[in-house]
């Protein structure tokens, strides 16, 4: 269930930001890429990554998990699909913030506003309830999850 009492979104102060970029990079260099198939003999199934392996959700989970722990609103984080470069489906993590909307992704380090990422956004979690909100009239696409 989303906490209603938490705050919608983040606000960006020095300390938070610098915590989420640490949690980023941290969790970028520390799973390896590696589709469900490939690692558990699944089509697809979200985990945390915990045992340092995982595919793109896998990496936003655990990034989400991680900034929850460190005091960061659960309600203004959203797990995103979108369509990447290369056409496939792929997981983001948006937060949002009294700064606009950021991209956490697994391909970089850099964290990205989120129309300056190049991806398609199909649809994310809704904010007040355990759904997914339709971001455009794109089609999902079958796989929702790469490396």
């Amino acid at each position: 269930a989303v906490d209603r009492s938490e705050p919608a979104r983040i606000s960006l102060t020095p300390a938070t930001w610098a915590t989420i970029v640490s949690v980023n990079r941290r969790v970028n260099k520390a799973v390896e890429p590696m589709t469900d198939q490939d690692h558990l003999h699944v089509a697809d199934r979200w985990d945390l990554a915990e045992d340092g392996i995982g595919d793109c959700e896998d990496f936003q989970l655990l990034k989400r998990h991680l900034l929850v722990e460190a005091g960061l609103p659960r309600r203004a984080m959203r797990m995103t699909v979108v369509i990447d470069e290369k056409g496939e489906g792929h997981a983001v993590l948006t937060l949002v913030t009294d700064r606009g909307d950021l991209v956490l992704d697994n391909k970089t380090n850099a964290i990205l506003p989120w129309h300056k990422t190049g991806y398609v956004f199909i649809k994310r979690e809704s904010q007040d309830a355990v759904a997914w909100v339709s971001l455009g009239g794109v089609t999902s696409p079958i796989t929702t999850a790469n490396r």
